[in-house]
């Protein structure tokens, strides 16, 4: 009887985030080793139906680049970044789409569907969802003059049309996107998951951005875990980024972050994906697990 008494505590403890929440949009960010571990990809799916089934919206946008990369190495070509960014040539930016919007973009939907929910692959082509323009890497010559690289086809994003989302909403469907791009010329442009997914969560004026990665979040020191930041505002996520405190992997996570709350996002949220539920731990717990920006 116990157990039974716990086991109605927790969902006593969840009833007033649920009906906060309801009919709201939850941008879900998927990626790290949440998207590699067997077990940890049916944990994220499970939260993720879960969501739906208690009056959520959830619009998941994937990444992808590990995979991306092993398919190009299986196909004799290295990979190379800049700045973060994958340099992406013609052959590169086919294999790109053929990895998100093919293979993983029907793994989770095929997931997400085993699991009771009802879930449909998108990718930025689709209804143009996703409208986008050649990126250009701004470096720093050894003299000290700033130069523009061109680093092939990565986009930067000009318009997000999510009707197409909105319309699958209604219905009762979970979109998940894929992190490409299409210009005005019908050019595919590769776009990093961390900038699409704040782009959505701004232009869908989501509830939250909840962003999956394999650290608990963001720390004060990335050597000690227990230095970690459960909550800053804007500026002090731009202090820290200023300061060298965020950077590499952590700075476009966080910079979605800024893009989402400017454009009027409640709470955005940088979540260890690699703890079992950690979705629901940190929407429906008062503590939550990770660093939450608001």
């Amino acid at each position: 009887m116990k157990t039974l008494i716990e086991k109605a505590d927790v969902l006593i403890e969840a009833l007033p985030y649920i009906r906060a929440f309801y009919g709201k949009t939850m941008v879900v960010k998927y990626g790290g080793k949440a998207m590699e571990d067997e077990t940890l990809k049916h944990s994220v799916m499970q939260d993720i139906v879960l969501m739906k089934y208690v009056g959520m919206n959830p619009v998941i946008v994937h990444g992808g680049g590990p995979q991306i990369s092993e398919m190009m190495k299986r196909l004799g070509k290295e990979a190379n970044f800049i700045q973060g960014l994958r340099v992406t040539d013609r052959e590169t930016v086919d294999i790109a789409e053929m990895v998100l919007a093919g293979t993983i973009n029907k793994e989770i939907v095929s997931l997400i569907n085993q699991h009771g929910g009802k879930a449909v692959g998108l990718c930025g082509k689709d209804a143009n969802l996703i409208q986008a323009q050649k990126h250009f890497a701004k470096l720093t010559s050894d003299s000290g003059e700033q130069i523009m690289a061109d680093i092939g086809f990565v986009g930067d994003i000009t318009s997000v049309n999510s009707k197409i989302i909105r319309v699958l909403e209604t219905e009762g469907f979970i979109p998940v996107i894929a992190p490409n791009g299409v210009g005005e010329d019908g050019q595919t442009y590769n776009i990093n998951a961390d900038t699409v997914a704040g782009e959505i969560a701004a232009a869908l004026q989501a509830e939250k951005l909840i962003i999956l990665t394999d650290t608990r979040g963001i720390l004060r020191d990335k050597n000690d875990e227990n230095s970690l930041i459960s909550t800053l505002d804007i500026s002090e996520a731009e202090e820290l980024i200023q300061d060298g405190v965020i950077e590499t992997g952590m700075l476009p996570k966080v910079e979605a972050c800024i893009t989402a709350l400017n454009a009027g996002v409640e709470k955005t949220h940088i979540i260890d994906g690699c703890i079992s539920h950690s979705i629901l731990l940190e929407i429906f717990t008062e503590q939550g697990i990770g660093t939450e920006i608001i």
